[in-house]
């Protein structure tokens, strides 16, 4: 598979990025290396291999939920007590909306 100079600029304008001309050179030359790969994956069978989301079957450590005893007035306060601005027990943040 191949991937023009161009398509790498116009990605880049997409994603905001300022690229050299030995940038975009670069990146064009790794894209294609990278898309040769994956094409050469594409053409393995696969037929016979389970699909899977997590080849070591580690699971995550689950706890229960228990409520740790502190009252909710405490836990407000202690969250906005670093707050730079506040009101009461809230965080108090300039207005986005006019």
């Amino acid at each position: 598979m191949s991937i023009r100079e161009d398509q790498v600029r116009h990605v880049a304008k997409l994603a905001r990025l300022r690229l050299t001309d030995d940038e975009t050179r670069s990146m064009t030359a790794d894209l294609v290396r990278i898309l040769d790969y994956v094409d050469k994956l594409s053409q393995l069978d696969t037929s016979q291999v389970e699909p899977t989301s997590n080849i070591t079957g580690a699971v995550a450590p689950m706890r229960d939920d228990v409520c740790s005893g502190r009252d909710k007035a405490a836990a407000a306060e202690e969250a906005v007590s670093g707050a730079p601005r506040r009101d009461g027990t809230f965080f108090a943040v300039p207005p986005i909306i006019e």
